[in-house]
């Protein structure tokens, strides 16, 4: 964890460096350059911030705190983070309009108890440009978007505790649109357009990494999308629903799991979201077994590839049907 730590961080940060001391005189350079970053991000993303905040990286709660702001550092926030996926995605898993992961805009249909419309036959063909654009929303509106609609739900209840996240975010996201973009556009000797467009290329990098590694895992004609009943209570327990609702890929792979942050065993993760991922290949066997033993789904595609085909898949079908077909 502290090597890949290290190596994440210096992947993000030290290209920025060099964009920021303005040693960059070319374009290609520059796109290399914040392409290079975004993979950094991506890596702080899925391999850092999310064990982070999910109080898993150490057992030293003090390291967890500070390493989940790596989440602040490429422009997000790890308050609202924690409260959509800690609290919204983990407990409600493929529930609709519970879970963060599948309420979408009006253009993408991610459960079956949505409401569908004409464009949905086709997002399994654009998805991958909003997949792209989700590290964008993320750093401009949607943070201060859920802030508001969490605080409505009952989260930040405290006495001035939803003003104080506020006021961090808007210090935060300064903070990172300085190093990522404003001193880049005043020292860069290069067009101001081409450096934003830089900027873009780097963020859509992150965003299509990072949305695909976790939309898959949930969003497959293995998994289910259950509803609550007329109490509101989904039926089943907590752990069968996890089984139910998420999909593993690649098993095989050691360096594909280690270079995301080991979110190919997603059901290791959702049933135990306080261990770090680097445990997950060992304890694998013993809940795929744990799960065969009480008869319930362990669902598991032995590819990257396999998986992504299988979510276009569904993500076709959910388009042009108003149930999955399996």
């Amino acid at each position: 964890m502290v090597v890949k730590t290290m190596l994440m961080l210096v992947l993000f940060f030290i290209p920025l460096i060099l964009i920021n001391i303005g040693v960059v005189t070319t374009p290609w350079l520059l796109f290399a350059l914040y392409i290079t970053s975004g993979i950094g991000m991506a890596g702080i993303g899925m391999g850092i911030m999310h064990d982070a905040i999910h109080g898993s990286y150490s057992k030293n709660q003090k390291i967890n705190r500070y390493l989940g702001y790596t989440m602040n550092l490429i422009g997000a926030n790890a308050t609202v983070w924690k409260i959509q996926h800690n609290v919204l995605h983990h407990t409600y898993t493929n529930i609709q309009g519970a879970d963060d992961d599948i309420n979408a805009p009006f253009f993408l249909r991610f459960s079956p108890h949505s409401k569908k419309n004409r464009l949905h036959r086709f997002q399994h063909w654009y998805i991958w440009f909003f997949y792209g654009l989700s590290t964008v929303s993320w750093i401009t509106a949607k943070d201060f978007i859920r802030l508001v609609r969490y605080r409505k739900m009952g989260f930040l209840n405290k006495k001035d505790e939803f003003r104080n996240q506020l006021i961090k975010i808007v210090g935060w996201k300064l903070l990172y649109y300085s190093y990522a973009l404003i001193i880049p556009i005043l020292m860069v000797p290069i067009a101001p357009y081409i450096i934003i467009l830089a900027f873009f290329s780097m963020h859509f990098v992150t965003g299509l990494l990072i949305s695909i590694v976790f939309q898959v895992a949930h969003i497959m004609p293995s998994t289910d999308f259950p509803l609550p009943n007329q109490n509101g209570v989904i039926e089943g327990n907590w752990f069968a629903h996890q089984l139910a609702t998420t999909t593993n890929f690649a098993p095989k792979s050691r360096f594909f799991s280690w270079l995301i942050g080991g979110l190919n065993y997603q059901i290791e993760h959702h049933l135990l979201p306080n261990i770090c991922h680097i445990h997950y290949k060992q304890i694998s066997g013993i809940v795929a077994q744990t799960a065969r033993e009480y008869g319930m789904p362990y669902n598991t595609k032995r590819t990257f590839a396999a998986a992504i085909r299988d979510h276009i898949g569904t993500l076709r079908r959910l388009g042009i049907h108003t149930l999955p077909i399996r």
